[in-house]
């Protein structure tokens, strides 16, 4: 079949284009963004066409799929339908691969990516797929079992058919559509977790907790199935027992940093252990474990560390920071945030300034929205954030000078969005010095 997938460096659509040209079809794509993304490199490396000029010449059986962000409206799209095309949503085109495997899909809140990427490569020993929101993916159709990042935002993992559902986080996030809240969020998370034959859930959330579901819990707390006791967090990583039930299984010494990781590593070991992959095998791929693209990535230049990550939800900034505590104790922490969306700003105002007190400084971007416009969410601004602390102050895109001052210190890029403009134009201005 032929694909052309509209919005295809978004890092969704990218690795879906991916999986597609692995699977046989004639991929290729469109995008606004004309600067280097990370998630081109898959997409470069399958030699799939991005056009940004909407010059492609497509069959008349080309089948169009598409980021939400992209209007009807938008020229491209106009273009699309003018010649006459079939257009199939995102989700749709992701549910139908769910099908053609015994699909392990993880949701949540946060974790939903690192999570994905780990069980990924404990399966790789036993073949495995895999779908990870960072851009990532791969897919042979004689592999068996597919790995999967299931998105909630506007229910699109709905779509989906997981035989296993790893349920890693619940919070309230995605205000803009879920004008329920917390309770049509978590409605949503239960009805996709009774789709599935198995559920691995996060038992340390008392949200999760209220679906009653039938399943497996895992977390630090006691009364999980699956635990992390006795943990050390030290400078050069993690160490903790790892329990089933009364039973310790395995002392394990790995080179993670913050408890969210210790999370995300026991949803990775109960779920390779269920796919029978050993203990020894398992604590390799754990030592060796890079994580995702744009998950606590860190790089030294001069004497700067320069941290990326894609926190863009208080929990997940705040877990973030704490995490650069513990590798890096002794040096100055800078985050550095831009807000992704202003009704996540306006719905999470507290929990944002409270998430960035970890640290030693802050400076925060203008929000960004590529779905919302700024005139339905008068007052919103990043500013809101910044006059609540002292130490916060206001960076624009183009201010990388104003960082340079934070000689020794740990730099934390955060953000979905494009906080890497900044963070590149630094590494620049260090790389020219």
């Amino acid at each position: 079949m032929k694909y052309y997938c509209v919005g295809i460096k978004g890092a969704g659509m990218g690795t879906l284009a991916n999986i597609l040209k692995d699977l046989g079809n004639e991929v290729s794509g469109y995008d606004d963004d004309t600067h280097y993304k990370y998630t081109e490199d898959g997409l470069k490396k399958r030699n799939i066409k991005i056009y940004y000029d909407g010059s492609a010449s497509l069959d008349k059986d080309t089948i169009v799929t598409y980021s939400k962000a992209f209007k009807p409206e938008h020229k491209e799209m106009k273009r699309l339908k003018e010649l006459g095309l079939k257009f199939k949503e995102y989700n749709e085109v992701v549910g139908d691969l769910t099908k053609q495997f015994e699909t392990i899909s993880v949701c949540g809140t946060h974790g939903k990516t690192t999570t994905t990427l780990l069980i990924s490569e404990l399966l790789e020993s036993v073949g495995c797929n895999y779908f990870v929101g960072d851009g990532s993916g791969y897919a042979d159709k004689d592999n068996s079992l597919f790995v999967i990042e299931s998105d909630e935002y506007n229910k699109h993992l709905l779509a989906y058919h997981p035989y296993l559902a790893v349920l890693t986080s619940i919070e309230l996030d995605h205000t803009e559509c879920y004008e329920g809240g917390i309770e049509e969020i978590k409605e949503t998370f239960k009805t996709f977790c009774n789709k599935a034959k198995r559920v691995l859930a996060c038992g340390d959330y008392e949200a999760i907790r209220d679906l009653k579901l039938d399943c497996v819990y895992y977390g630090i707390k006691e009364n999980n199935f699956v635990r992390a006791e006795n943990i050390k967090y030290k400078e050069n990583g993690t160490e903790f027992d790892y329990y089933e039930g009364d039973d310790l299984i395995y002392h394990f010494d790995i080179p993670i940093f913050g408890e969210y990781m210790v999370l995300n590593v026991l949803a990775g070991i109960y779920t390779a252990r269920s796919y029978n992959v050993s203990l020894e095998e398992i604590e390799r791929v754990l030592k060796k474990f890079k994580g995702a693209k744009r998950r606590f990535k860190s790089e030294v230049i001069k004497d700067y560390v320069i941290v990326s990550d894609y926190a863009h939800h208080p929990t997940a900034i705040k877990l973030t920071l704490e995490a650069v505590k513990q590798k890096y104790p002794n040096k100055e922490s800078v985050a550095i945030f831009l807000p992704n969306t202003y009704s996540r700003t306006e719905a999470l105002l507290d929990e944002f300034v409270e998430s960035l007190e970890n640290c030693d400084k802050a400076y925060i971007l203008d929000i960004r929205a590529n779905r919302e416009k700024q005139e339905d969410y008068p007052g919103i601004t990043s500013d809101l954030i910044i006059k609540e602390n002292d130490k916060y102050e206001k960076i624009a895109i183009d201010d990388a000078d104003k960082l340079l001052k934070h000689k020794g210190a740990v730099l934390t890029f955060m953000s979905c969005g494009d906080i890497y403009l900044l963070e590149e134009a630094l590494k620049k201005k260090l790389n020219d010095e």
